[in-house]
């Protein structure tokens, strides 16, 4: 009994994860979670190392909602980012930029 008990809250936690990420709303927009990062310096240094494909369709997903938002209409539903599909394409570059930022500090401390 006690080593099913992780894996029900495992599920429980993920169910609750897919319902939170559909409430948001971001995802009937055809969005990402990474596109909707507020912008400060360092996820804009990030936006700046993506690949030129990922970059492209980052614009992309941001133009086609914004459009849709000032048509007050969404994607049908069997266009909307889906939980499974939302891989974080930016945190990678994120977490690049804050650490090479964080050396430099160090540096800077020496």
């Amino acid at each position: 009994m006690a080593s099913r008990a992780p894996a029900a809250t495992g599920r429980l936690l993920v169910g609750f994860r897919k319902w939170y990420y559909n409430a948001c709303g971001f995802n009937k927009f055809g969005l990402m979670r990474d596109d909707t990062i507020n912008e400060d310096s360092d996820v804009k240094e990030a936006i700046r190392r993506l690949p030129e494909p990922v970059y492209n369709d980052r614009m992309f997903r941001i133009k086609r909602a914004l459009d849709l938002s000032m048509k007050q209409q969404v994607l049908p539903k069997d266009q909307w980012t889906k939980f499974e599909e939302d891989v974080p394409y930016l945190e990678p570059y994120l977490e690049e930029v804050i650490r090479e930022k964080k050396e430099q500090e160090e540096w800077a401390k020496k």
